[in-house]
């Protein structure tokens, strides 16, 4: 068994990753009726997140890149619009080598 850091080359508590999502985090504040999925996908020692939030009036995707210094968010006005880029990205990812690990409802815990 391999050696694992426990120290992530990034931290959680920054403000500017706060920043960044904090959009995101209040989208479901503003709608009752809310569908969340999120993909957890694997390429060589990276793992990347692709989550969204569906609303009745709209939706946002949440991009989670190791390559990335921040995490990626997009609004859209049109719910069926958004579902559609999450499953062409899922699509491209896996075409790009990425391998789907989870696809579901968020993990917690």
């Amino acid at each position: 068994m391999a050696d694992f850091d426990q120290q992530p080359d990034w931290e959680l508590d920054d403000e500017d990753f706060a920043d960044e999502l904090a959009e995101f985090d209040d989208f479901d504040e503003q709608f009752d009726v809310i569908a969340m999925r999120t993909a957890v996908m694997q390429k060589n020692e990276m793992i990347a997140l692709l989550c969204l939030k569906t609303a009745p009036a709209g939706a946002a995707i949440c991009r989670v890149d190791p390559r990335e210094d921040r995490p990626a968010v997009q609004i859209y006005d049109d719910a069926s619009a958004a579902l559609e880029w999450y499953t062409k990205s899922l699509r491209t990812s896996r075409l790009n080598g990425w391998s789907l690990i989870y696809d579901g409802l968020p993990l917690q815990g």
